[in-house]
């Protein structure tokens, strides 16, 4: 696999370990490790595989798309995740916001 390939693999996978770690931060009520440990645990893994993941894919490709890549899979996942798992509104007005992230994040790889 070329690098640009794996570096965009890295960077879909950096972007769902973010929405594992958001999901994790409300499993593990804010990090309380007296409370969750194994859930903090988790969680702070997931954070820096997402950082480290991150890194790697902005070894082949521009640090301002990747980024916003980055936080676009995570904000959008996160707010999916939020409707799914814990009864989160899902009005029309927040699909709309999640579609045109979705939307801002394919123009900037088709940029790419």
């Amino acid at each position: 696999m070329s690098a640009p390939l794996l570096s965009w693999l890295y960077l879909v996978l950096a972007g769902l370990l973010e929405v594992a770690w958001a999901v994790g931060l409300k499993l593990s009520r804010g990090l309380d490790f007296t409370a969750r440990p194994v859930h903090s645990v988790l969680t702070i893994s997931a954070m820096a595989a997402s950082v480290m993941l991150l890194g790697l894919a902005a070894r082949h490709l521009p640090i301002g798309t990747a980024y916003a890549i980055w936080v676009g899979i995570g904000a959008a996942g996160t707010a999916i995740a939020g409707m799914m798992l814990f009864d989160e509104p899902a009005t029309f007005a927040r699909i709309v916001a999640i579609a045109v992230i979705v939307a801002g994040v394919m123009g900037l790889k088709l940029a790419s």
